[in-house]
């Protein structure tokens, strides 16, 4: 199932793409491949993002709940409840979109693993042209069958970029009550170097191809919230 409406449209997303577009550039068409996934997935990632801000907003009502109620937890779950409909927030909704998208990443991650042998571009569609090898070396010189540092490193930095982003300044917390909210601010920041250190870790681990899609797709991530957060601001 995973491949017949995962892996195997993405495969021939790609190489339909990349028998279009002049002089059959294999990073082009990953970098026009990942545009058109993110346009597909753009309503859950708008969803995805706007739920993050709120909840992230949300933060220092939550706080003054669990202080208010620090002994009293069933009654600090009614609050909770409350404020949550009251601002009309769901928080596992900014999860679930999340989740949908990551049977697309598998399949990219998949499709370069696997590579373009003539044994897996047997999988190619009847009414798409079937090339004999795919040229690997894109922009003239960038191998991406081999790992890239470069680009991997320029994606960790990306990730970096995104992170930081979705990160609010949240007033200082010196309540005991508040303890646990100030380790989860910790546990937080320290993502945000932890998931580009470990894009980079994973991107010099694998074909270049790989990094260059995980590079787009979080350029325009970012380029999505940017878009959303601006919008927001002038409303």
């Amino acid at each position: 199932m995973f491949q017949t409406f995962f892996y195997q449209p993405i495969l021939n997303l790609l190489v339909l793409i990349y028998n279009l577009i002049p002089g059959h550039d294999l990073g082009i068409a990953i970098i026009l491949l990942t545009i058109i996934i993110k346009l597909l997935l753009f309503p859950l990632s708008k969803k995805s993002i706007e739920s993050q801000k709120k909840l992230q907003e949300l933060q220092p009502k939550i706080n003054e709940i669990k202080e208010k109620y620090k002994d009293k937890k069933e009654e600090m779950g009614k609050a909770m409840m409350e404020l949550y409909k009251k601002d009309k927030v769901n928080p596992l909704s900014s999860c679930f979109p999340l989740l949908i998208q990551m049977p697309f990443l598998f399949a990219v991650f998949r499709v370069f693993r696997n590579g373009f042998s003539a044994s897996n571009l047997i999988l190619v569609y009847g009414f798409i042209h079937k090339p004999e090898i795919i040229n690997m070396i894109s922009f003239g010189f960038i191998d991406l069958s081999k790992p890239q540092i470069v680009i991997a490193v320029l994606a960790g930095l990306a990730q970096f970029w995104q992170s930081k982003m979705m990160i609010t300044k949240r007033p200082e917390i010196k309540s005991d009550g508040a303890k646990d909210e100030d380790m989860m601010a910790i546990m937080n920041k320290q993502m945000v170097y932890f998931m580009p250190l470990m894009t980079i870790f994973i991107g010099m681990s694998f074909p270049g191809g790989l990094a260059l899609y995980w590079l787009t797709n979080t350029l325009i991530s970012g380029i999505q919230q940017m878009y959303l957060f601006k919008k927001k601001e002038n409303n």
